[in-house]
């Protein structure tokens, strides 16, 4: 006769262990301490073998009557129910300790490898180690939308529309990267990605007047602070280059004679190799301040150090010592600077857009203009950098 509720609760303890059979081989055994213990018989392989299945009342008659038939359906399959379980186990044990810290640990690791660059790598970091910080101990399978949801909706809030969308662009490529190794299911954060605002378009601060900017150049030749960092800006201004490209500039990357300078793909912000013509002007910033010893290979190297970067501020540091606020200028916005006026002084859009490294949409005229535009880009860079002596000194 099958068991119920009321038989379990009314069996009595006895000096010795006994059993209240229900079907299928479940059974409740009965101990003398009153604890009671379901537990199941089966064959496999033409042998008895035992399962346990847990203590009443944590594991009621109804849930054990349920592992009963998972372990008949394990044996229907030919394998034995009590090696399926410690399985089982294990898999529910890995999971738990499988936390997103550790997945995403891996995923910077990855992008180490992938020798992404440096500002790149910093970000991520940032989004993971601060912003992602309540996510951390959570095992990455368990983790919901809602909580991905609260997490970029509180930064969102806050004003910083940018941040939450790259935020969840990086959550994103860590939960991929446990789809992809096992260790989760699903992305929680795709049901999310149509829940942030708009980010609202913010113009890099630049000078489009000819007349103030070459206010500007003036006060940059009377700048009093560091050679190298005075040097810097202007050779950036030069090559319409971001200010990135330029602190991370190679004496490896520069071919003097041929008047080249060549940045590859990872240092480029599109993924692709950019080649810079020198002017004469730019060149004597390159020979002055290249250092010929062993072991420095940076063209504008840091005040502290001449083997590390110049900080990712010290431009734009630079320049408010020079007396503009970041709503009149930045460092990012020169290549503004550049593309607006050689537009309005009549050179063609193309050779600019090619001289500011920009992607065209179109694969075939891409190849086309990047083979084509070189000579036209030789020509543009010289008259731009005579121009801009010219703007020094005050000349229309």
């Amino acid at each position: 006769m099958a068991l119920s509720d009321l038989k379990i609760r009314k069996a009595k303890n006895r000096d010795k262990p006994y059993k209240l059979a229900d079907s299928g081989g479940l059974f409740l055994l009965v101990k003398p301490n009153g604890s009671r213990l379901w537990q199941q018989k089966y064959r496999y392989l033409g042998k008895e073998r035992l399962l346990s299945h847990g203590s009443y009342p944590a594991v009621s008659l109804a849930k054990a009557r349920e592992k009963r038939e998972r372990a008949h359906e394990v044996l229907a399959e030919g394998r034995d129910p009590a090696v399926q379980k410690r399985l089982d186990e294990i898999e529910a044990e890995t999971q738990a300790r499988t936390t997103f810290k550790l997945v995403a640990e891996d995923y910077l690791e990855m992008a180490y490898d992938r020798e992404l660059a440096d500002a790149t790598i910093r970000k991520k970091i940032w989004h993971i180690e601060t912003l992602a910080a309540p996510l951390h101990n959570r095992p990455i399978n368990d983790i919901t939308s809602a909580e991905v949801l609260q997490l970029v909706k509180r930064i969102e809030r806050s004003g910083r529309r940018e941040t939450a969308k790259k935020l969840l662009g990086t959550l994103s490529a860590v939960f991929r990267l446990a789809i992809v190794t096992l260790r989760a299911e699903n992305d929680p954060t795709f049901a999310v990605k149509g829940s942030l605002l708009p980010v609202k378009a913010t113009n890099r601060a630049a000078i489009t007047d000819e007349n103030i900017f070459g206010q500007f150049l003036r006060d940059l030749d009377e700048y009093t602070g560091a050679g190298v960092i005075k040097d810097a800006i202007l050779f950036q201004i030069l090559t319409m280059t971001r200010p990135g490209e330029v602190r991370g500039a190679k004496q490896e990357e520069f071919n003097l004679e041929e008047r080249k300078w060549s940045i590859s793909a990872e240092r480029m912000k599109m993924r692709r190799d950019h080649i810079v013509p020198l002017s004469d002007q730019a060149l004597k910033l390159v020979k002055r301040n290249w250092i010929d010893v062993e072991g420095v290979e940076l063209i504008f190297p840091s005040l502290h150090s001449n083997r590390k970067w110049l900080s990712e501020n010290a431009f734009n540091s630079a320049i408010r010592r020079m007396g503009y606020s970041k709503e009149e200028v930045t460092a990012h916005g020169f290549r503004s600077t550049a593309s607006t006026i050689l537009n309005e002084r009549g050179y063609d859009g193309e050779v600019v857009e090619a001289a500011l490294a920009h992607q065209d949409k179109n694969a075939v005229r891409r190849a086309y203009n990047r083979a084509t535009y070189w000579e036209q880009r030789v020509e543009m860079m010289q008259a731009w950098a005579d121009q801009i002596d010219e703007f020094r000194v005050g000349s229309d």
